[in-house]
């Protein structure tokens, strides 16, 4: 059993036999196609009518057949940044009835309301309507700026992400979190939002430098560290991590669906997936733009958890040259831990990892887990 706080939830489940979407495929190649993983067929909360379920396709090639995955006979607004490969977002445009390409700056900095409010206008000037959609072709920034806007435009139009970065593919394109920061937080403004689909193609990574790849690894070893300890083992062991990317990428998927699935709103044991999130966000709040999120969800994850997994984690993070140690301000860490947004009263819910695949929600107050970070990072 997993045990969180005063509740129990069954163990994550073994990987399952994947299922190949045919027409994400060529013919004959069978062998590079990964998965579809379903994102439930319903998501029920309480008495709520249900939330449309939806695909995670995964698929070497994915993006080069996205026609025949997404509903793209519309207008699209491709969302992209100015630090992912232009021909990702054309490649998309190319298959679109009508496309319109809106580029952001590359980096926190477009996760804001200005730039929300750019991306409404132009499609007010594009006339957009409630049956067209929005599509995000880029890493964590753009998913969740795009995403936000197809909530809040016309009350919400059909939203696809396609993430191009090891961070949004097994973490942050899932779920159906969106947000924009404000006020020096990190997603303070924002909505759950379901996309029609994700669309992960592990070609788009061939892209990346090692260290984006290595801040996209974090999240996986985040919930590896709580949820399934024979992933943690298999990162650590690792010789090949270009081999083992695309399974990396489709368990870690089915690791964030089997939460996404009994919590969609984070009012229980989706909470686990913020492991290494309370301390790695003031860390980049404190310090906006010199280390990368999944940065700063290694250093958070290591003041929260035993010393056996501690000693591990260090290894593994060191291992593929993430950051063990905060040189910053720590004291100046607190009065941002007291602004986060899962505080409940005097306290901050945290996630606790004692041993790797466990983990338990203890609420502490911000200047007692600046102790922690004091003693560990």
């Amino acid at each position: 059993m997993l045990t969180g706080g005063n509740k129990e939830y069954r163990e994550a489940p073994q990987a399952s036999e994947t299922t190949i979407f045919p027409t994400c495929q060529e013919s004959g190649e069978v062998a590079r196609s990964l998965s579809s993983v379903k994102i439930g067929t319903t998501i029920r909360v309480g008495d709520a009518p249900p939330a449309q379920g939806y695909d995670t396709v995964i698929a070497f090639g994915a993006l080069q057949k996205a026609g025949d995955c997404l509903d793209l006979d519309r207008k699209v607004m491709i969302v992209t940044d100015d630090g992912v490969p232009a021909g990702y977002a054309q490649t998309l445009a190319a298959q679109c009835k009508e496309a319109y390409i809106h580029t952001v700056p590359q980096g926190e900095g477009s996760k804001s309301l200005a730039a929300f409010a750019e991306l409404l206008s132009a499609l007010l000037e594009k006339g957009f309507t409630r049956g067209d959609c929005v599509a995000a072709v880029g890493g964590g920034v753009v998913g969740d700026l795009a995403g936000f806007t197809a909530a809040s435009y016309l009350r919400g139009v059909d939203f696809y992400n396609v993430p191009t970065t090891l961070l949004a593919q097994v973490d942050s394109s899932v779920g159906g979190k969106t947000a924009v920061n404000f006020g020096g937080l990190k997603n303070t403004v924002g909505a759950f939002y379901f996309p029609k689909k994700v669309l992960i193609d592990p070609d788009l990574l061939a892209t990346l430098d090692a260290r984006l790849l290595s801040a996209g690894l974090a999240e996986a070893i985040k919930m590896a560290a709580t949820l399934d300890a024979a992933l943690l083992k298999k990162i650590e062991n690792s010789v090949n991590l270009t081999a083992d990317l695309p399974a990396i990428v489709a368990r870690s998927v089915e690791l964030k669906r089997d939460v996404v699935e009994r919590d969609p709103y984070e009012t229980g044991l989706r909470r686990v997936l913020n492991f290494g999130h309370t301390v790695g966000h003031a860390i980049e709040s404190a310090q906006p733009g010199r280390y990368y999120h999944g940065e700063c969800v290694a250093m958070g994850m290591l003041p929260l958890c035993g010393d056996g997994l501690r000693a591990r984690l260090k290894a593994v993070l060191e291992k593929y040259g993430l950051p063990t140690s905060y040189d910053g301000d720590r004291a100046a860490l607190v009065p941002l831990l007291a602004r986060d947004k899962k505080r409940i009263g005097d306290t901050v819910r945290t996630v606790y990892a004692e041993t790797a695949g466990t983990f338990a929600f203890m609420d502490m107050t911000p200047e007692e887990i600046g102790e922690r970070i004091g003693r560990y990072l």
